[in-house]
């Protein structure tokens, strides 16, 4: 059956509708600043483990909930299409039906009782979902043509390197709005609690916020999540005529955005072709050019990127301090799977490729992370973060009620001792609960990370 043969059910009259167009909508400024205090696992279904199966994955879900994990994030678990699939097993995000299940992953009931299991557990889940284009054998594709997007009467995506989807284009036909609106409605009945918009920057503005408000309207909890572009991306897009959502219009709509306008002065970094001080500056920057209640993902690492550990040539020091210091970091916290193992094993997205845990188990120092990093200090004390002058240390505090807690980070490679900011004495850092001495108003590089607190 035609998908523009199905009833779809608008939440709003006509008249409301031409309301809700010709006022500005500001959905994020409800968004309230507790979310800075999630700590989001993402997991690829596929290659979680060597089942890669839903069933598995509910197997493991006590080790995810004791890491201090609230979300669940799965990447897309639909079947992949086959049709200039890239890989054996096709990109997940190159999705052939909405509303089906890989079958190689489980079945419709046992995402179901994923779903039932984690919460019960404590745990929310979050989907991540792909409005931006389908596989080129996908449901949608065969059914409505008129939903994709063409040049010279020809489909095509406008990135070429995705060579393997086709894109959509929510300005030929309105029913594709109403389509993957009630797609998200669909699994919101279900018990899905947040969304993770893939590529949300290259969907228009006025989708999104009708699908906002249905969702929200279903289940008033609902997290948005926006995996934003990187800036030089984006520009790129507009330059060739396509539209584009710029980070500040994504946080009118979206509770989260991913850090990638960050993320390359933290990329040249690693990579030796930049100053730490150049990243610090632009996460200072973010505190001036966002609203007051922005909540920024950080993380270290995803299914997008090379694992941070072989980035830092597996140095466990290194590591530790990278760690601690994103979760420190103003705004919920990603990790994916295999991190809290200080894995260099980055499982293939379009082939079946089990993730290995190796490397030493730090789920001990992540949960110690994520309790030391909640609370309203962190949701909404006041903010500061330098790079200090010697070596690649940063120094990050928050005031909240007269108290103050400060952290110290170690994130490049010098050795010797550092100098800090901090008056001789004694000190208990927080993270290992031991006490560690300031002398000269120096410490040794093996007592940092450090978080400590000040009455």
């Amino acid at each position: 059956m035609s998908i523009l043969s199905k009833t779809f059910s608008s939440p709003w009259t006509i008249d409301e509708e031409k309301q809700e167009q010709e006022r500005t909508i500001l959905v994020s400024q409800d968004t309230p600043k507790h979310l800075r205090d999630l700590f989001i696992y993402q997991v690829f279904v596929r290659n979680h483990t060597e089942e890669g199966t839903f069933k598995a994955l509910q197997a493991d879900l006590d080790r995810i909930r004791s890491l201090g994990v609230d979300f669940l994030y799965l990447l897309p678990f639909h079947p992949s299409g086959e049709k200039r699939r890239k890989g054996t097993k096709g990109s997940p995000y190159a999705i052939k039906d909405h509303y089906a299940v890989d079958p190689e992953q489980g079945t419709k009931e046992d995402f179901a009782r994923l779903v039932k299991s984690a919460k019960e557990k404590g745990l929310r889940v979050m989907m991540d979902i792909v409005c931006n284009h389908t596989a080129w054998d996908s449901v949608l594709l065969q059914e409505n043509p008129d939903f994709f997007y063409e040049e010279n009467g020809e489909k095509k995506n406008r990135v070429g390197e995705w060579w393997d989807v086709v894109d959509l284009d929510y300005a030929k036909n309105e029913a594709l709005a109403d389509y993957m609106e009630d797609m998200l409605l669909h699994y919101t009945r279900m018990g899905v609690d947040g969304f993770r918009f893939d590529v949300a920057s290259l969907l228009p503005r006025r989708f999104l916020e009708r699908a906002r408000k249905s969702v929200q309207k279903a289940n008033p909890d609902t997290v948005w999540l926006s995996e934003s572009v990187h800036g030089h991306f984006l520009r790129e897009l507009r330059n060739r005529g396509f539209p584009g959502l710029s980070e500040g219009e994504l946080f009118e709509i979206f509770d989260l955005a991913y850090d990638y306008d960050a993320h390359p002065y933290f990329e040249n970094y690693l990579q030796g072709h930049g100053r730490l001080a150049d990243y610090i500056f632009w996460l200072n920057r973010q505190e001036e050019i966002y609203p007051d209640n922005y909540v920024k993902l950080r993380h270290l690492e995803n299914h997008d990127f090379g694992r941070i550990s072989t980035l830092l040539d597996r140095d466990e020091k290194r590591l530790e301090n990278w760690h601690a210091f994103t979760f420190f970091q103003k705004g919920a916290t990603m990790v994916y799977a295999g991190g809290e193992h200080f894995s260099d094993h980055q499982p293939s997205l379009f082939d079946k490729d089990p993730l290995r845990w190796q490397g030493p188990d730090k789920s001990g120092f992540i949960q110690r992370l994520a309790a030391l990093t909640r609370g309203r200090m962190f949701s909404e004390g006041r903010y500061s973060i330098e790079k200090l002058p010697c070596k690649d240390v940063v120094h990050a505090t928050y005031e909240h009620d007269a108290r103050r807690v400060r952290g110290l980070f170690h994130l490049g490679t010098e050795k010797g001792k550092i100098s800090v900011p901090l008056e001789d004495g004694t000190y208990h850092d927080r993270i290992k609960d031991r006490e560690c001495i300031v002398k000269d108003s120096e410490v040794a590089r093996a007592d940092l990370p450090l978080i400590i607190e000040e009455r």
